[in-house]
């Protein structure tokens, strides 16, 4: 396990996750959302994206955790281990609404300076869609490669878990 790939709907936890196996791994901890937004809310253009994903990827031990389905290919290509959280909807949502209380107002630690989280309808709209829209198509690209990654597909925190607790006994 030397480049990490997490993906999943927003609210999953992948950043909790990602987080949760640098302290144990000591792999660089990248979080896409970091390099991927500018202040207040504004997207980096997406050739200049491409670029910035592909350094990131390029660098020697990793997690990456984030979606961004434009650049998915560089990270799956890159990455030796892929985990998917494949979470219920509800989940995610309700970890969704539960993180804008929690930070409104306030920037989270996994997110870039000036970028305070807010209660947006269009953010919420594509975590209610992901499963039926983006889900089938990182499954798909996922399965192309699991032949030759090591690929984990979680449903719960329970499963993600039982990895950690693996990997953290050195059983792994």
């Amino acid at each position: 396990m030397e480049r990490i790939l997490l993906l999943g709907c927003c609210g999953a936890g992948k950043s909790t996750l990602a987080r949760q196996l640098n302290q144990i791994l000591n792999l660089e901890l990248i979080h896409l959302d970091q390099h991927y937004w500018r202040p207040n809310w504004t997207e980096t253009p997406k050739e200049e994206w491409r670029t910035i994903v592909q350094e990131l990827a390029n660098r020697k031990r990793w997690i990456i955790d984030g979606n961004y389905s434009s650049t998915i290919d560089i990270r799956i290509d890159r990455a030796d281990t892929i985990i998917y959280l494949d979470y219920s909807t509800a989940v995610c949502m309700y970890r969704v609404i539960k993180r804008i209380l929690q930070y409104r107002g306030q920037v989270r630690p996994d997110m870039p300076e000036a970028c305070q989280e807010r209660f947006d309808l269009d953010f919420l709209h594509y975590v209610l869609t992901f499963n039926f829209h983006s889900r089938p198509r990182v499954l798909k690209k996922i399965k192309a490669v699991e032949n030759h990654k090591q690929v984990y597909v979680f449903k719960n925190d329970k499963e993600a878990r039982v990895l950690l607790d693996r990997i953290n006994d050195n059983l792994f």
